[in-house]
């Protein structure tokens, strides 16, 4: 059998939870509507043996313990579970060596938002939760002083200034005093500087962007207050924090700055937890999942896999259809074409229930383009170029700036060269390249730099050898990744 389960949604498609045991466990519950407590009550109905409690199930689906033989049967019972299955993915988990997070960057800020994502999915209700669950934030991170802020509010307590010197550790810091002003006025000041600067993310791309951001974000943050502040109110501005957060992951992300991005996305998801916002959580794990799609596909359909089954019931149709793709383009990179053509099925039945009216204000930008052009570069990914190519045309038609036409003009070129039309790929890829140098976003130009590779093996035709010239000639102007950005940190590090 395959790893995994499928859990019915919403929607009546099929979702796929994710392969580890825990979290497997923790969508077979959620798939039945089920809290911790109920299924523990469950098990001990059904077994006759009143021996688990909610803490021995949320130890269970966090990892800590794997259950034996007989809580297994048990479990397969209540779950209306293959018990094969069950056994078999326990039996994995035994074996899996545990990942121990390095904090910071590469492979270690990875593994700490895969330990913070597990939390995530299978405990909602313990957020923000132990000391142990906020991660370590570098002072000059790009999500330093987004982090002092979110625990301050989590907490209680007034907000923290990031530190000057080491790792920043959340609620271990003290609290600094509040300046003064109105929590109405700081709601306000961060949701105008969000909304401020997704305006100009649409305009300019990450590598221009950071810079300014990091100024105009930093200033909001640096007069954050809580006199007065209720629990709606708290609630309210966690959700504006983590909103931010997810922003300045994304711009980070654009700018060719993953280990700024991961840090950010850190921050994001466990503010979000914080103010019980589910959907923007899983937005920020699919954020996470496409940024390392290309690098790390087999943690990018694990944060996939564990942002749909943890957007749950609170997700809108075109938020469930972006993590759709987003599993759908994980899952090719790994091989799983039947579960990437699943995905995309999926995806476009949730795509024509849509309705902008019903989706969070973060989500403005996703349209039919955007979609079309997703599905596209999947189905030229999964080598069904004839299929990608009509899609990825009008999304380069339609495309609204020079950032997504150069993403969605690479992955054109590249199905073109798919269906053998060379000609036409060197004319697309030509076009990408100009809208990547205008874009300032060194995502788009790693994208384009793809198309270079294959077009160089057609080279002694004219015009993949013009291209190769082209290359050439523009390599100086095109935005390279910026390592060390500081945004809503301590200023500019670059």
């Amino acid at each position: 059998m395959s790893d995994r389960q499928h859990v019915p949604d919403p929607d009546g498609t099929q979702s796929i939870a994710p392969e580890i045991f825990g979290a497997r466990l923790a969508a077979l519950r959620m798939g039945r509507g089920w809290s911790q407590l109920r299924l523990a009550e469950q098990l001990c109905a059904a077994a006759g043996v009143p021996t688990v409690s909610r803490h021995e199930v949320s130890r269970w689906e966090r990892g800590e313990r794997v259950p034996g033989e007989f809580w297994l049967g048990w479990l397969a019972v209540v779950l209306d579970s293959p018990h094969a299955e069950l056994v078999a993915a326990a039996a994995r988990a035994r074996r899996r060596p545990t990942r121990r997070p390095a904090g910071g960057s590469g492979t270690g800020g990875q593994a700490e938002l895969l330990r913070l994502a597990r939390a995530w999915l299978v405990d909602p209700g313990g957020w923000p939760g132990p000391a142990d669950r906020w991660p370590a934030i570098e002072p000059h991170a790009p999500a330093a002083r987004l982090a002092a802020v979110a625990v301050g509010l989590a907490r209680g307590l007034a907000p923290i200034e990031a530190p000057s010197e080491g790792p920043f550790e959340g609620p271990t810091q003290a609290p600094a005093a509040p300046p003064s002003g109105a929590p109405a006025e700081t709601a306000g000041g961060l949701g105008a500087a969000v909304a401020e600067l997704r305006r100009l993310d649409d305009l300019v791309g990450g590598a221009d962007l950071a810079g300014p951001a990091s100024r105009r974000l930093d200033g909001v943050l640096a007069t954050m207050v809580e006199d007065g502040v209720t629990p709606a109110t708290r609630h309210g501005l966690l959700a504006l924090v983590a909103e931010a957060a997810q922003l300045t992951g994304w711009v980070a992300a654009d700018a060719g700055d993953v280990a700024g991005a991961l840090s950010a996305y850190r921050i994001a998801l466990v503010t979000a937890g914080a103010a019980g916002d589910r959907p923007l959580g899983a937005h920020v794990l699919g954020s996470a999942s496409h940024l390392l799609a290309a690098s790390e596909p087999g943690d990018a359909l694990l944060l996939a896999r564990m942002a749909l089954a943890g957007a749950r019931r609170g997700a809108s149709a075109s938020l469930r259809a972006l993590l759709l793709h987003r599993l759908a383009i994980a899952a090719t990179g790994c091989g799983e074409r039947r579960l990437a053509h699943a995905a995309l099925a999926a995806a476009e039945t949730a795509r024509r229930r849509r309705d902008p009216r019903h989706d969070p204000p973060w989500l403005y930008w996703l349209g039919d383009t955007e979609l079309s052009a997703l599905t596209g570069r999947c189905l030229a990914a999964l080598g069904r170029p004839l299929r990608a190519e009509p899609l990825l045309t009008a999304a380069v038609t339609g495309a609204t700036g020079p950032r997504s036409a150069a993403v969605y003009g690479a992955w054109l070129a590249r199905a073109c060269l798919d269906l053998g039309e060379v000609e036409r790929a060197c004319e697309v890829a030509g076009g990408a390249l100009l809208d990547a140098i205008r874009s300032g976003s060194a995502r788009a130009a790693t994208e384009v730099d793809r198309v270079r590779v294959p077009l160089a093996a057609h080279r002694h035709l004219p015009e993949a050898h013009a291209y190769t010239e082209f290359v050439a000639v523009c390599r100086p102007y095109l935005p390279t990744a910026v390592i060390g950005t500081t945004l809503a940190g301590k200023g500019v590090n670059v």
